[in-house]
C-alpha cells in the first residue's frame, strides 16, 4: 500500500473527527487526546505501512511539527482571553510562571539526580521540558471563546499560565544545553547563558510581540476603517500574523513563543469588545486541532513502538510523583495569599497538564547538543505526558463543572473578564 496515500487518508480521517470532538468529548466527559492517542496506538498496533512514529530519529520533524501546534496554539490563547491586561488582573498568571515554574523545575531535577541518578544537564532538561502548562492540550481548563460573558478566575489562571510559560521554559532548556555544552566539549558559559538567553531573548521577545501585535491591531481595527481596502474578514489573518510574529522574533534570536502569546494578547485587548476577534480566534482554534490531531496519532504509535522502553520502576513512580505530587504542590504554594477558595487553589494547582510543549523543547533541546541519558528522559517525559493525558483528561470536565457551578459569575459589560 502506498504509504503517502495511507498517510493522506489518515490526516482527512483525524481531521474529519476532529469537527465532532469537542462535542463527543463534552458528552462523554473524557478529553478528546485520550481518544487520539489511543487511535494511534491501534493504528500502529495493525498498520504495517504507517511511517516510523520515532521522535528521536525524526528528531528534525518533531521540532517543526510541535513547534507549529504549540504557536498556532499559543495565538489562540490570547486571542480568546477577554480580561484586559493590567498586572493586577493577571498577577494569578504571573505566580504560576514564576514561583510554580522554578519550584517543578528545581524540585524535578533534583529528584532525577538525586534518585535516579541523572547527570545535571539531563535532569535539569526534564525539569525545564516538563515544567510548563500545556496550551495545547489544556483547552478542557481553558476559557472559552472571545466575548463568553462568564468570569471564571480558575480557567484564566490556566490559560494565562499556558500561555506565559511556553516562552518562560525556553531561558531554562538554554541552561540545560549550555550546561551540557560546557561539561562535554568546554563551549559556552553560563555568563553568556544569563545575557542573552535570560536577558536579551526575554525581553526583545516581549518588546517584539507587543509592538508587532499593536502594529497589526492598528491595521486590523483603526486603519480598515479609514481604507476600505484593508477591511478584513477572514479569520486566516491570525495565522498569518502567527508566523509572523514568530518569524520575525526568531529572526532577530528572541524568544518567539513569548512574542506570539505577547501579540495575541495584544491585538485582543485593542477594541477588546470587537466581533472580529471572535473569527480570529475561531480559525486559530480549527487549524490547531488538526495538527494536534497528526500529533496525538504520532504520540499513540510510539507508545506502541519502543519510546517507553527506557524506563525503570524508579522511573515511572518518579512520573507519577511530579503529576500527582511536584506540580500539585507547586502550584498550590504559589497561589498563597491570592484569595481563591481552597478547592480553586486545589484545582489550578492540580491541572497543569503536560503535552505537546514538552515534545517541542526535549527535541529541541537534543538538535542542540548531547545528552547522556537523551533516550532515559524522552521515555520519562512521554510517561508523564500520557499520565497527564489519561488523569487530566478524564476529570478536567468534571472538575471545571463543579467550579462553574460553585464559584462562577457573569462578566460586567464595561468591564469584560476571561
Amino acid at each position: 500500500m502506498d504509504t503517502y496515500l495511507l498517510v493522506m487518508m489518515m490526516i482527512g480521517l483525524a481531521s474529519l473527527g476532529m469537527a465532532w470532538m469537542p462535542q463527543i468529548s463534552k458528552k462523554i466527559k473524557v478529553s478528546y487526546s485520550i481518544l487520539y492517542v489511543a487511535f494511534g496506538a491501534v493504528l500502529y498496533i495493525f498498520g504495517d505501512n504507517m511511517p516510523l512514529p520515532d521522535p528521536i530519529r525524526k528528531q528534525e520533524y518533531t521540532v517543526h511539527l510541535t513547534e507549529l501546534v504549540v504557536i498556532i496554539s499559543l495565538m489562540g490563547s490570547g486571542l480568546k482571553i477577554d480580561r484586559p491586561f493590567t498586572l493586577k488582573n493577571w498577577s494569578v498568571p504571573f505566580r504560576l510562571v514564576s514561583i510554580t515554574m522554578l519550584l517543578s523545575i528545581s524540585s524535578m531535577a533534583f529528584l532525577c539526580w538525586y534518585f535516579l541518578g541523572f547527570d545535571l544537564p539531563s535532569a535539569v532538561l526534564l525539569g525545564a521540558v516538563l515544567a510548563p502548562t500545556d496550551p495545547v492540550l489544556a483547552s478542557d481548563v481553558q476559557v472559552g471563546p472571545p466575548h463568553e460573558k462568564k468570569r471564571d478566575d480558575v480557567r484564566f489562571g490556566l490559560t494565562g499560565e499556558a500561555g506565559l510559560n511556553d516562552g518562560m521554559a525556553f531561558p531554562f532548556t538554554w541552561l540545560a544545553i549550555t550546561w551540557a555544552q560546557i561539561s562535554t566539549t568546554g563551549e559556552g558559559s553560563f555568563t553568556e547563558w544569563f545575557l542573552v538567553d535570560v536577558l536579551y531573548k526575554m525581553i526583545v521577545g516581549t518588546i517584539a510581540g507587543f509592538l508587532l501585535g499593536r502594529l497589526l491591531a492598528f491595521i486590523l481595527f483603526k486603519k480598515s476603517k479609514d481604507f476600505k481596502v484593508l477591511v478584513m474578514h477572514n479569520g486566516f489573518v491570525a495565522l498569518a500574523a502567527t508566523l509572523f510574529i514568530y518569524g520575525f522574533t526568531e529572526l532577530i534570536h528572541a524568544y518567539g513563543f513569548i512574542a506570539v502569546f505577547v501579540g495575541a494578547v495584544t491585538i485582543r485587548n485593542y477594541e477588546i469588545k470587537h466581533e472580529f476577534h471572535t473569527q480570529l480566534h475561531s480559525f486559530t482554534d480549527q487549524i490547531e486541532r488538526i495538527l494536534v490531531a497528526i500529533v496525538l496519532i504520532l504520540f499513540g504509535g510510539s507508545l506502541v513502538s519502543g519510546i517507553l522502553e527506557e524506563l525503570s520502576l524508579p522511573m515511572i513512580l518518579l512520573a507519577v510523583a511530579f503529576v500527582f505530587v511536584v506540580r500539585p504542590l507547586a502550584g498550590y504554594v504559589a497561589l498563597a495569599g491570592a484569595g481563591f477558595h481552597s478547592f480553586q487553589r486545589w484545582t489550578i494547582s492540580f491541572f497543569g497538564i503536560k503535552g505537546i510543549g514538552s515534545f517541542f523543547y526535549l527535541s529541541f533541546a537534543l538538535g542542540k547538543t548531547d545528552f547522556s541519558q537523551s533516550k532515559e528522559v524522552w521515555s520519562l517525559v512521554a510517561l508523564t505526558v500520557l499520565i497527564s493525558l489519561l488523569i487530566h483528561g478524564s476529570t478536567a470536565t468534571h472538575s471545571m463543572d463543579h467550579i462553574e457551578k460553585r464559584f462562577s459569575r457573569e462578566a460586567p459589560d464595561d468591564a469584560p473578564d476571561g
